[in-house]
């Protein structure tokens, strides 16, 4: 990219960002508080102390797993919404598989990790082999089966996987500390689960712009037809999209029991795929900006926090603010778009 094609994407990134923080305000004034007091605050409560950067990491490593998962099948124009419920599998697989283990280790762990990419591997799967055998939409498969996986969860919770002589929301009984993964230093964040999220970045980004199967999957995507034509299997590369993101959701859901929850719990997800999703677009599906607005999102969603401890306001307004920043790409993009074609006359 040149010099000004590199200056004029900055001046456009500049206008969503003022679009977005002159909206924030509006938004913030009817409620009574100071607008850019509220923004410092939800700043501050994710980047103010070591602790807080911590936790924020704990956040940035499941949404930087299933937005670069999301990147595979968007490759070949597939929306796998169903990445909730596939994260929602992974950790259903990585708790099933430590169930019967009193004390273990490394390989334990290892073991975890595994099945829990595997579960959300074949929940993908079946996502995708009812679009491509079934003609059903991959967005409507994809919601009912996340309501299927969630269902799921809390059947196992309040069933088989109870407490023992009790069953409640708060989840499964808890794993033993053998079988956590290590933090850093004081940080709620684990070296492993840091190393996993930063590998799958590498990795997804080499798997795409470097091979030839990424080359054939965007092929898929443009022309599916011509893709038939060509020999390239459309089917199968499909089916090894959603597998491959959905591994890497179900990763994310085992990464929540072994180093955050340590533990089976209804909402396990977090809702990180659904914000996956907008992170991706908010990228426009590139992969370079992807890890900087999954660490903006993680700092606003571990600042929400002090909203209404600081302020009385919902936590709620983070999700505002991230909706605004999406709505703010959109509106920016739309406009840029218009310009480009008046200039060549289109």
């Amino acid at each position: 990219m040149s010099h000004s094609s590199w200056l004029h994407q900055l001046l456009w990134i500049a206008v969503a960002l003022t679009m977005a923080l002159t909206l924030t305000v509006l938004v913030a004034l009817p409620s009574g508080a100071p607008p850019f007091e509220t923004l410092r605050i939800l700043f501050m409560g994710g980047l103010g102390s070591a602790s807080k950067f911590g936790q924020v990491l704990t956040v940035f490593v499941p949404l930087l797993l299933c937005s670069m998962g999301l990147l595979i099948p968007f490759t070949a124009r597939l929306w796998n919404i169903g990445i909730e419920g596939q994260i929602v599998l992974g950790a259903i697989f990585c708790t099933g598989v430590l169930m019967p283990v009193d004390q273990g280790g490394p390989w334990h762990i290892a073991l975890a990790l595994g099945a829990g990419m595997l579960g959300g591997a074949l929940w993908a799967l079946l996502a995708g082999l009812l679009k491509t055998h079934g003609r059903v939409h991959e967005i409507f498969s994809g919601l009912g089966l996340n309501f299927v996986a969630m269902g799921l969860a809390i059947w196992l919770i309040f069933g088989p996987w109870k407490r023992p002589g009790m069953a409640s929301m708060s989840g499964t009984e808890t794993l033993h500390l053998s079988l956590w993964l290590e933090r850093i230093g004081s940080l709620a964040v684990s070296w492993t689960a840091l190393g996993l999220a930063c590998a799958a970045f590498l990795l997804v980004a080499l798997l795409l712009l470097r091979t030839q199967w990424g080359l054939g999957l965007r092929a898929v995507g443009q022309n599916p037809k011509a893709a038939r034509l060509f020999d390239l299997s459309p089917r199968l590369r499909m089916l090894q999209a959603f597998a491959l993101c959905g591994a890497l959701g179900g990763l994310a859901g085992a990464v929540q029991v072994l180093g955050v929850y340590h533990r089976l719990l209804p909402s396990i997800s977090s809702g990180y795929g659904y914000t996956a999703l907008l992170i991706g677009m908010m990228a426009g599906f590139r992969i370079l900006p992807v890890p900087f607005i999954c660490f903006f999102f993680a700092v606003l969603n571990v600042g929400s926090i002090q909203l209404p401890l600081q302020l009385g306001l919902d936590s709620s307004l983070s999700g505002v603010i991230q909706g605004l920043l999406v709505l703010s790409v959109f509106v920016t993009q739309g406009i840029r778009t218009y310009v480009i074609r008046r200039r060549e006359g289109r």
